[in-house]
């Protein structure tokens, strides 16, 4: 299950685990196969019953708010925790009994989580948190499912997107990649950066 998939990454990551063998279910909050609210719990819940049992879930999904430190209000520190955080938390948590033993749980943390830049403090702290999050998970839940994540850098369609000098961009199909090793892999706790 992807979730996520219709974003930039996300589309990307679905199309090279297709190509990998994997059978992709494309989830979003608007479109794909099904749809989330992350932000709902009930809703989560909701879409594993939907989809019935799987191997792997695999998120891209998630906003947190950018802005300078100063101009920062509680909403955006409310919005982000309950978007970036919360919601893929509750992926795991209400995954749990769902996913297939010895499944997979892979989250997107991001760059920011390691190279933090000006206006970027409330998505650095969530990424922060959900890597740390991933890593607990991980140890509490050893030996019956793998939980790791995927911290991409900048990606070179966002910045064209953006209007951003793209040259330092890694494509979105090559970040992709990262996404089907961890998938593919056997490690736990683990927080890849391609």
């Amino acid at each position: 299950m992807m979730v996520g998939a219709t974003g930039t990454i996300g589309s990307a990551v679905s199309q090279a685990l297709e190509e990998a063998g994997h059978a992709v279910v494309r989830v979003g909050h608007s479109s794909g196969d099904h749809q989330v609210d992350l932000t709902d719990p009930t809703s989560v819940r909701a879409l594993y019953d939907a989809v019935g049992p799987a191997d792997a879930v695999v998120s891209a999904a998630g906003i947190a708010r950018f802005g300078p430190f100063a101009q920062l209000t509680d909403e955006d520190y409310a919005f982000s925790l309950r978007h970036k955080l919360m919601g893929n938390v509750n992926l795991i948590r209400s995954g749990v009994g769902k996913v297939c033993q010895g499944g997979s749980f892979t989250l997107t943390t991001g760059n920011l989580t390691h190279e933090p830049m000006p206006g970027g403090a409330v998505a650095s702290m969530v990424g922060g948190a959900l890597e740390s999050y991933v890593k607990a998970a991980a140890l509490e839940l050893a030996g019956r499912y793998r939980v790791n994540a995927v911290s991409p850098g900048w990606v070179k369609e966002t910045m064209e997107r953006l209007a951003m000098d793209s040259l330092t961009g890694m494509p979105a199909a090559e970040v992709a990649g990262a996404y089907v090793a961890v998938v593919g892999g056997n490690d736990p706790g683990v927080s890849v950066q391609p």
